[in-house]
């Protein structure tokens, strides 16, 4: 008699906590689906940061380089210059 007069609170139970359990793996897939979204948006600004940064520093090695060349470039032109001046100067 006690089995019957619980079996309702049982049978309602056990399809309560169905729809909870449900209801949870709905909210575990959202959440997860969430956390992908915003890794996703982290790695993009991280790669951002690194695109930046790498852009810098090569910015800056091409300007040296440039200033580099530029610089031995004007002096051999002067030595050339000198050369062929000492060259042509009458004796």
């Amino acid at each position: 008699m006690k089995i019957r007069k619980y079996a309702w609170l049982l049978a309602l139970s056990i399809t309560f906590s169905g729809a909870v359990l449900a209801r949870a793996q709905d909210q575990s897939a959202k959440q997860d689906m969430k956390d992908a979204g915003h890794d996703t948006k982290q790695a993009a600004k991280d790669t951002g940061h690194a695109t930046k940064k790498a852009a810098k520093s090569t910015g800056h090695a091409v300007k040296s380089t440039t200033k580099k060349a530029t610089h031995k470039s004007a002096e051999k032109t002067k030595d050339a210059s000198q050369k062929v001046e000492d060259k042509t100067k009458p004796q």
